[in-house]
């Protein structure tokens, strides 16, 4: 018969409770709960961004623990799983933002080719510049466009799913962090440039600071994350092909 967790030693308790899925599950949302506090904590200063600090937490545990990635992923695949359903919700914006679009659609869809362009060159240009090997300069091409259609654009361009997720969360965070001292810098006063500059920039985590900033910065800022994901996911496959990096 086997024996209850609650009949083992506390060392041992402490070496089942790591190796169970639900332990992941706890502590990725537990170390979000702590980063959200934080930056309330902080009046919601950007450089004290929720995710940045959840993912230092998390890591740092795993780093303490000596837990495996695909162990602790067998408890945060029930959040993974919901990166579907974030995908298919990027229609809401688009769908909301349809008016908006109508009245400058040319300059937003010329911003949003420039952005998503520039993106791409810039990363895998100085990756390459500074010797990265192949599967780190591919997993960039695909980092601008929100996680979740990064990761499915990854396979389709046969470079690594994860090494992308990386990137494209590391690349909201900076752009959540930073976005708006530069658009300062530049004079950009305009709240639907600003918004619509960071959604094409920092995806989700950008946009959800633009909302923050101001609501009509959020708007223009989801609407460019959901074209960027969608437009980014029809062409990178396509024109890919016709480039060696």
């Amino acid at each position: 018969m086997t024996a209850s967790p609650l009949d083992l030693p506390m060392t041992q308790i402490w070496v089942y409770l790591s190796g169970s899925p639900l332990f992941a599950l706890i502590v990725t949302l537990l170390a979000y709960q702590v980063g959200l506090t934080i930056y309330l904590k902080l009046n919601r200063n950007p450089l004290a961004n929720p995710v940045a600090i959840a993912v230092c937490g998390v890591a740092g545990i795993l780093l303490l623990l000596d837990m495996p990635y695909a162990t602790y992923f067998e408890g945060a695949q029930f959040v993974h799983f919901l990166l579907g359903t974030a995908t298919v919700s990027l229609a809401v914006p688009i769908y909301r933002g349809y008016t908006l679009l109508k009245r400058r659609i040319f300059p937003l869809l010329l911003a949003l080719l420039l952005g998503g362009t520039v993106s791409v060159t810039a990363a895998v240009g100085v990756a390459s510049l500074m010797g990265a090997d192949a599967a780190i300069v591919g997993a960039m091409i695909p980092k601008s466009v929100t996680a979740p259609i990064a990761m499915g654009v990854a396979e389709r361009i046969d470079v690594s799913p994860t090494l992308t997720a990386v990137f494209a969360v590391i690349t909201g965070i900076i752009g959540a962090s930073i976005g708006s001292q530069i658009l300062n810098l530049l004079g950009m006063k305009a709240w639907w440039q600003r918004g619509f500059a960071m959604g094409v920039a920092a995806h989700g985590i950008g946009t959800s600071r633009a909302f923050i900033v101001h609501p009509l910065a959020g708007t223009y800022a989801s609407l460019a994350m959901g074209m960027h994901g969608v437009i980014g996911a029809l062409l990178i496959p396509l024109i890919l092909p016709y480039f060696r990096f």
